[in-house]
C-alpha cells in the first residue's frame, strides 16, 4: 500500500518536532535522523525525553530527579515541583489575534481576546475566593461547548480547585450520576442551548441538580436563551472583566486538575483524576509536536464539556493557538456545517469523528469546492477507527496536501497513544506512529509482543498524563484493576491493535468486543468499514455472542438509510462485501433491520453491554441507561430473539 499523504521536505524542516530533535540531539548524545530513531529515544529513556521536553517548553532546567519512580501505577514525576496549568496559558497572551473565536448555529460568530479571557478569568476566580473555594475544592460545570465554559475552568484551576464538567445534552440524572460523586461547592451552569436549530431549555434540570448536590454554596448561570433562574448568579457580572491577570495558586505537579469520567455504562461512571504537571507536559508535547499547532494557528475540534477532547482543545491556549467553541450541530443547517465553521474560522487544525466523515460522503458534500478551506492544512480524526474509505475520501475532498491525522488513546490519559506527526507519512485507514513518550506495544496473551497480527495494546513505561487516581478509591485497588490486572506492571488499554511493517498501527476495536469466530478474531471496526461503506446503510453495529452450549452467534443490525429497505438483495450485497473486503469467515448468520444503534454519550457503539446483555446479563444491570444516548433503544435490543444455541 502507498502513503496517501507524504510530507515534503518544506514540511519536514519548518516543523516543531524538527527543531525539538536539533534541540534534543545534543542532550541525548545522539543524532536523530527520522521520527523513528526520537520515538526510540523518548520510550528507552523517558526521563531523559520528558526533562528535555521541560527544557524545550521553556520552564528552565528539568528539576531532577524528573521521575523517582517508574512503577506502574505509582510513577513518581517531578516530586517537589511546583506549578500551576494556568500560569502556561496567561503567559501566551497576545493582542494580535483572539484567543478564541465562538461559532453559533446561524453562522455568527464573536471573538475573544486574550485581554477579556484573562480578565474574565481573573475576575471570576475573585468570585470564587469570595465563595471561600479553595486548594481541592470541587467546582462543577453544566454547560455547553462556548467560551464562559473556559474561564470557568481556568478560574477553577487558578485557585488549586478541581474542575469537573458535563454537556447539556445530559439529562440531570446523568448529569448527578457524574458530578454527584465529588460533593460541588459551586455550580456553573446556563439555562439551556441551542442545538439544531432549536432552543432546549435546562431550567429544570439546573433545578434538579442543585437540589442533588447538597454542598453547594452557588450556582452561577450564563445566560443562554435569556430565561432567568432564582437563586443564583450572573455568570457576566461575576466574570467581568478587569484586565487583570490572574493570580495563581503554585500546586504540586500531581495535583488534581480535574475529574473526568468514563462512559458509565455499567454502574456509576469512575472519575478519573488528572494532575496540572501531566496534563500540562502531555498536552504540549501533543499539541505542539504531533498537532504542530502553533501561535499562528486557529484549532477547531468538535466537541463538548462531556468529552476529553474538549479538555484537548482547551491545550491550543498552551501554545497561543486561537480556539474554536461551538456548541450546535455538526449537520445543521446541512451535513457540511462543521467545514463551514472550518471555513469561516480559518481553521488550520479541524478535528472531527469517523461517523460525521461518513455522513458527509454519503450526503455528497465537497468541502473544498463548496468552502474556502485554503488555510486548513491537517484533518484529525478520533472517536472510533477511520476506514481506509473514509481516509481516502478525506486525502481527496478537503484540500490539497490536508494531512489526515487518526489518533487514539482515552479519557483515562486525556491524551492520545498514537496518531499523526508532521514528519511521518499517512497510509488510509492506519494511525502513522505511536506518540512520543509513548512505550506503546501489541501483546499476546502471554505477555510476548507480535507483529503483522492483532494483540491486545499495552504501555510498557508511564506517562505523565496517566490517572493520579480514581475518585473515592483510597487504595487504589479500582485503578489497578482497571488497567493493570492482565499484565502486572503494565498498562492494558483494552484495544487490538496491529503493528505494520511500516511502523503504523492499526485499530481493530476494543478488545472485550473482539469477534472470535472458528478461532479467527477480528476487530468489529473492519466489519463496520466494510458494511458502512455501502449508501443504503446508515450505520451497523455487529456482535460475536458465545452460545451456552459452546456455539457462537454473530447478528449483525443495520439502520438502513432514508428510503432504504433490508430487502433479500440488500442482505446479499451486505454479505458479500463482508467476504471481500473482510473475511468469509466474519459474515454475519443473520442481518437485522434496527430502529438505531445505541452509542454512549460520547459517541462509542456499545458492543459490549448489548453482548452481555444476549448472554443473558440482567438489563438494569448491564448499562446504567443515563449514559446511554437513546435509553429507550435497550429495550428493542433486550427483545431479540437469541437462538438458545
Amino acid at each position: 500500500m502507498e502513503p496517501q499523504w507524504v510530507p515534503t521536505e518544506a514540511d519536514v524542516a519548518r516543523a516543531q518536532i524538527t527543531a525539538f530533535a536539533e534541540f534534543a540531539a545534543p542532550r541525548a548524545g545522539r543524532s536523530f535522523p527520522g521520527y523513528r530513531e526520537l520515538w526510540e529515544w523518548s520510550v528507552a529513556d523517558p526521563a531523559a525525553f520528558w526533562g528535555t521536553l521541560w527544557e524545550w517548553f521553556g520552564f528552565g532546567p528539568a528539576p531532577q530527579p524528573v521521575l523517582a519512580s517508574t512503577e506502574m501505577p505509582g510513577a513518581q514525576w517531578f516530586p517537589g515541583t511546583t506549578l500551576n496549568y494556568v500560569d502556561r496559558i496567561a503567559a501566551q497572551a497576545r493582542d494580535d489575534r483572539p484567543a478564541i473565536v465562538y461559532a453559533a448555529e446561524d453562522g455568527s460568530s464573536t471573538e475573544w481576546s486574550w485581554a477579556e479571557l484573562l480578565g474574565r478569568t481573573a475576575r471570576f476566580a475573585r468570585t470564587l475566593r469570595e465563595l471561600g473555594v479553595g486548594p481541592g475544592d470541587r467546582v462543577v460545570g453544566y454547560l455547553p461547548n462556548v467560551p464562559e465554559t473556559i474561564v470557568a475552568f481556568l478560574a477553577t484551576a487558578s485557585l488549586g480547585a478541581i474542575w469537573s464538567a458535563c454537556g447539556q445534552d445530559y439529562s440531570a440524572k446523568a448529569a448527578l450520576d457524574r458530578l454527584g460523586q465529588l460533593e460541588p461547592v459551586v455550580l456553573v451552569t446556563a439555562d439551556g442551548y441551542r442545538f439544531g436549530g432549536k432552543a432546549h431549555d435546562k431550567r429544570a434540570d439546573i433545578a434538579a441538580l442543585r437540589a442533588g448536590l447538597p454542598r453547594l454554596r452557588a450556582t452561577v448561570v450564563v445566560s443562554r436563551l435569556g430565561e432567568r433562574v432564582d437563586g443564583t448568579l450572573d455568570f457576566d457580572e461575576v466574570s467581568a472583566s478587569a484586565c487583570e491577570a490572574p493570580v495563581t495558586t503554585p500546586v504540586a505537579f500531581d495535583h488534581p486538575l480535574w475529574i473526568l469520567f468514563s462512559s458509565g455504562t455499567t454502574g456509576l461512571p469512575k472519575g478519573i483524576v488528572h494532575g496540572h504537571g501531566g496534563v500540562l507536559l502531555e498536552h504540549l508535547k501533543a499539541v505542539a509536536l504531533q498537532s504542530d499547532i502553533g501561535p499562528a494557528d486557529t484549532f477547531f475540534w468538535y466537541t463538548s464539556p462531556s468529552w476529553m477532547m474538549w479538555n484537548f482543545q482547551v491545550a491550543g491556549l498552551l501554545v497561543g493557538a486561537t480556539i474554536v467553541c461551538y456548541d450546535g450541530s455538526p449537520t445543521y443547517p446541512a451535513a457540511d456545517a462543521l467545514w463551514d465553521i472550518a471555513a469561516r474560522t480559518g481553521a488550520t487544525v479541524f478535528g472531527t469523528s469517523p461517523g460525521y466523515v461518513l455522513a458527509c460522503m454519503k450526503a455528497g458534500s465537497v468541502p473544498r469546492r463548496d468552502h474556502d478551506l485554503s488555510a486548513l492544512r491537517s484533518v484529525g480524526i478520533t472517536g472510533s477507527a477511520l476506514p481506509e474509505s473514509s481516509a481516502l475520501w478525506l486525502g481527496e475532498n478537503a484540500g490539497d496536501h490536508v494531512q489526515v491525522a487518526s489518533i487514539s488513546g482515552g479519557t483515562d490519559v486525556v491524551s492520545a497513544f498514537m496518531g499523526g506527526a508532521p514528519t511521518v507519512p499517512v497510509w488510509p485507514g492506519e494511525l502513522s506512529a505511536p506518540f512520543l513518550g509513548v512505550a506503546l506495544d501489541a501483546w499476546d496473551e502471554a505477555g510476548q509482543p507480535v507483529r503483522g497480527s492483532v494483540g491486545e495494546l499495552v504501555v510498557t513505561a508511564p506517562m505523565p498524563s496517566m490517572p493520579v487516581s480514581f475518585w473515592a478509591d483510597p487504595d487504589g485497588s479500582r485503578y489497578r484493576a482497571a488497567y493493570f490486572d492482565t499484565y502486572p506492571g503494565v498498562w492494558r488499554h483494552g484495544d487490538w491493535i496491529t503493528f505494520t511493517e511500516h511502523g503504523s498501527v492499526v485499530v481493530h476495536g476494543r478488545s472485550d468486543s473482539t469477534l472470535n469466530r472458528h478461532g479467527i478474531r477480528m476487530g468489529s471496526a473492519d466489519i463496520y468499514q466494510a458494511v458502512e461503506s455501502l449508501p443504503e446503510i446508515a450505520e451497523a453495529l455487529v456482535i460475536g455472542v458465545e452460545l451456552p452450549d459452546g456455539g457462537y452467534w454473530m447478528p449483525l443490525f443495520v439502520v438502513p438509510a432514508a428510503g432504504a429497505e433490508l430487502s433479500p438483495e440488500l442482505e446479499q450485497r451486505i454479505a458479500a462485501v463482508i467476504r471481500a473486503e473482510v473475511s468469509p469467515r466474519h459474515v454475519p448468520d443473520v442481518v437485522i433491520a434496527a430502529p438505531a444503534i445505541p452509542h454512549t454519550r460520547t459517541g462509542k457503539k456499545l458492543e459490549v453491554p448489548i453482548k452481555k446483555l444476549f448472554q443473558g446479563a440482567d438489563p438494569a444491570k448491564v448499562v446504567e441507561r443515563s449514559a446511554v444516548d437513546d435509553p429507550d433503544l435497550l429495550d428493542w435490543y433486550a427483545a431479540v430473539q437469541v437462538p438458545k444455541g
